[in-house]
Parts: structure tokens; sequence; C-alpha cells
């Protein structure tokens, strides 16, 4: 299961143990049970302070496993084999349960301390997700730290009866005491904002009471950090503010183009990203969406939805951009109920099953591609009378004999029975004529839309909704700059976003030392 180095690697994690782990498993006489006792086997060998004991399997998922201390109140399990993205996630609550301190700030922990009553939380995820181990991660924590807090993280691919019954068709998806609680990535700070009923308030309270900032960056992305790095090794006040910060590299599975890093994923990326920007004086503020951009005596506010504002003698935006949607009947409705975006996270989910791929440039060629490993049968729709795909990957796409490719076809209409996608209607733009296909899932990759609907009649946009820029990333507001891929700026890569962020950065701070005395921020 672990090789030589990775053994090595693990050894030297569990050396930070400072108390007993008992590892409780649930196994049977099944292959993933034996694949299951092979990989605990080995990590107790890695450490004299793991204990590895069988547990009564009645009742319980099987294969599984569960973590305790000896005198500890914790209740954290593994329902699966959490290899692959989901592996960090184990060695965090090994040594979580096992009493090292987690990196967390003393505010949220006290937070997620203080939460009374009893929450069970159940997450499905899949090795293959990028975004499952923030969820798995965050609700180990939070189990840790609080007794009335239990959490199970489940492989979805391996209990596709409790999948299917429960209606999970997106990972993750998180269920609180045996209802639906919310699906898709979360932090520790999103989850305690939806249970911890004050904690909207007092951030709220938190947010309004900062100072305003030289610049005020929109924006977590690999735009939002260059330029907050930017501006802070100018020692003038930096603030950032952002949905989720890493933006839309969080959702990238494999980084292969980023000069100088052969290769990464997005996770990584982001949380080095952020990693990089904490080691400056910049105030983050995460988990918060811009609604509003106004000027005001002092520089800008910044409102928030909220209802908190932030205030910057500058402000750069680096909003990024998002997934495009169809657009037609019945896709909203069934978003995460076979409507999906992200081939990694959620294919598993859909073994066996008969899905769609709508687009044919290269993001959904290569996801047919990859799907048609996974799921029984997979149709490519594309709206042009050819794939748009690098020669490349078409002659892969055509070389699979579970593919089907339709081209001059517009979707009309995702067709479902109320709780999951059942088919989907294209219309064949030769002929005129509406056809149905009967499956089971839909996989949408037709490009990026920017997040810059809150700036229109504010700024100058594109008809692509694109901020206009000049040559130094400056808009059509003075004192406002903007970066990456919510711009007009060509070619949305990470290296050119990271540059772009740069570059507006050190046009707000030659902004800032140009305006007259009294007019910065404090």
């Amino acid at each position: 299961m672990l090789d030589a180095n990775l053994k090595t690697q693990l050894k030297g994690y569990l050396e930070r143990l400072v108390r007993p782990v008992e590892i409780v498993a649930y196994a049977g006489d099944d292959a993933k049970s034996r694949e299951l006792l092979q990989l605990l086997d080995q990590i107790r060998e890695q450490s004299d302070k793991i204990t590895v004991k069988r547990g009564e399997t009645s009742g319980a998922r099987v294969p599984s496993f569960a973590l305790t201390s000896p005198g500890e109140d914790i209740h954290l399990t593994f329902a699966g084999i959490p290899l692959g993205h989901e592996f960090t996630s184990l060695v965090l609550a090994l040594l979580q349960v096992g009493g090292y301190p987690p990196k967390v700030e003393k505010e949220l922990s006290d937070q997620i301390r203080a939460l009374k009553g009893g929450f069970r939380f159940e997450t499905y995820f899949s090795l293959s997700c990028q975004n499952c181990p923030d969820v798995v991660q965050a609700l180990n924590l939070m189990a840790v730290l609080n007794p009335g807090i239990e959490h199970v993280a489940i492989d979805g691919a391996l209990f596709q009866a409790e999948v299917s019954e429960r209606q999970v068709m997106s990972v993750p998806t998180i269920f609180l005491n045996g209802e639906p609680f919310g699906a898709g990535r979360m932090g520790v700070e999103e989850i305690l904002a939806k249970v911890d009923t004050g904690a909207a308030d007092r951030a709220v309270e938190a947010i309004n009471a900062q100072a305003p900032f030289d610049v005020l960056i929109v924006g977590g992305g690999p735009a939002g950090a260059a330029a907050a790095v930017y501006a802070a090794r100018k020692g003038i006040r930096t603030g950032v503010v952002a949905e989720r910060f890493g933006g839309q590299v969080l959702d990238t599975m494999s980084i292969e183009n980023l000069i100088s890093v052969p290769h990464t994923e997005g996770p990584k990326l982001a949380r080095a990203l952020e990693t990089h920007v904490r080691e400056y004086d910049a105030d983050i503020v995460n988990g918060q969406q811009a609604t509003k951009l106004e000027q005001v005596a002092d520089g800008f506010r910044v409102t928030l939805a909220s209802g908190a504002a932030l205030t910057g003698t500058s402000v750069v935006l680096s909003t990024g951009a998002r997934w495009r949607k169809m657009g037609i009947p019945g896709e909203e409705q069934y978003v995460n109920k076979g409507v999906a975006f992200c081939p990694h996270c959620d294919g598993p989910l859909f073994k066996g099953k008969r899905i769609a791929v709508i687009g044919g440039g290269n993001s959904g060629v290569e996801a047919a591609i990859d799907l048609a490993g996974i799921v029984g049968h997979v149709t490519l729709f594309e709206f042009d009378k050819v794939l748009r795909a690098d020669e490349v990957l078409q002659r892969k796409l055509k070389s699979l004999p579970n593919v089907t490719i339709v081209t001059s076809a517009r979707t009309t209409e995702v067709k479902g029975d109320g709780k999951r996608v059942t088919g989907l209607a294209y219309e064949d733009r030769t002929s005129g004529e509406i056809r149905d296909l009967a499956l089971e899932g839909i996989f949408v990759q037709i490009g990026l839309v920017p997040n810059t609907e809150w700036l229109k009649g504010t700024l100058s946009l594109n008809a692509r909704g694109e901020i206009v820029v000049d040559g130094h990333g400056a808009t059509s507001m003075p004192g406002v700059f903007a970066a990456g891929d919510c711009t007009t700026a060509p070619y949305k890569q990470i290296v050119i976003a990271m540059g772009e962020g740069a570059r507006a950065s050190l046009a707000a701070f030659d902004y800032l030392i140009r305006l007259p005395a009294g007019e910065r921020a404090a």
C-alpha cells in the first residue's frame, strides 16, 4: 500500500505524536477490508504510540476505521481507504488525535470548542477530488477539538448503494444529523458560519472595525495573492478580501506549466499562495463576497454580501472567473443532482452510468477521455460542426469504444424526475430536430465567465463582461486597478495572472505615492 519513501515520510510525521492514538478497524473478509487492514498495519509500524484493534462490525460501515486517544472524547471515522488526495487528511487526523497542535487561528479553535449541542457530520468524498480534503480536514479538526462534534468521512465510490439512496451526485457532499448540510468546498470558517448562529454578526463587526487600507485587493486567486505580496513588501497597509482564497486554482487538478514548478496541484498551490501572503503584514478576510464598489471621500468602499464594508485608498480587483453554464431550463434545478462541472471530483459517483460532456474544446475532450474510463458511456456534445480540441486529444477520444460524438448540437433542456437528472434534450442544428437522450449525468465544460456582474455600471466592461484595463492594469476609475481572468488581458493562465497581479499592485503603489499629502489611508 505504502512504498518505502512514503513510509519514511510518515514515520517522520508520526514522531510528532504527543499522546497515544488508538485505531479501531471495522473490516470483513472482502478485498477492500484486507487492503484497509494492510494500510493500518503499515501505519502502526511507523510509531510505537499507535495501536490497532478490531471492532464489532454490526451496524458499522465496512471497511472503515475510527481514530481516538485513550482518555479523550473524539469521534472521527474514515469509511473507506483514504489514499489519493485524502492521504494527507489521514496523516493530519493522526497527528491531531495524537495531540499535535493544529495549525488554526486561536479565534477559530476557541469558536469550535465553544459550540454547544450534538453535531454528527458525514462527508462523501472521492479519492480523485481535489476539493474534498479541505472539507474532510476541517470537519476532522472540529471533531478533535469538540467532543460534541462527530465526523465520518465516506468514500462515495466504495459505498455506491449509500450514495444512490441518499441522492449524492457531487462531492464533497455533507450531511448534518442525517440531513443535507452543504455541497462543494468549505473550510472551517464557512462551516462555523452555518452552525454558529452568532458567527456572521461577529464577522460583520470585525470587518467593519478594520481601518482603511492603502490598497484593498478583492479576490484571492493567483492575481490577488501576487498583488498582496507586492503591496505588502512596499510597507503599505494591505488588505485582501476573498470569497475563497485560491480562487479557481482550487478546482484545478494538475498544473504543469507554472515556470520553475514542473508539477503541482491546485489546492497545494492555493495553500502556498496563502502561506506566502501571510508571511507579510497583510490582512486576509476570507469567505466574503463583494457586491458593490463606490468612490467615497477617502478613497473607495467595497460592500460585501454580509452587509459589512471595507475601504481603501486604492483598489485592485482580481475576482477571477467561474465555470460558464449552459443557461437552459433545468440546469440550475439539477446542479449537484446530475449536473456537474468537475469530472475529477464527481466522475467516480457515475461509475457505470451514462453521462454527457458539453463542450468540444480541450477541457471538454479531456473530461470525456477521463470519464470514459469510469462511466458506462459518454456522449460528447459540440455546438460547432467540428471539435475544437487539439488533434492529439481528438484522436484519443475517437479511439475509445464507449464514446459517442455529436456535433452541430445545441442543448435545450436538462430533464429530471425532481430528484436527479434523467436526460438531456438537444437540437440538431443541421435538421432543426429536437432529440432526447436518456442519461444520468451531465458535465459542463464550455469555458469561463468573469466574476464582474457586481461592477456593471461602475467600471467599463467589454461585451464578455471583462474589466477593461490598460497596460498598467488601470481601469476606467482612477485609483482602481484590475488583474487576472476578470480582465481583458489575453491568455487566461496562472502565470499570467500572477504577473498581472504584480503589475496592478505596483501601479496602485505608484498611484498612492503621487497622491497629495493627507489623502492616503492612515
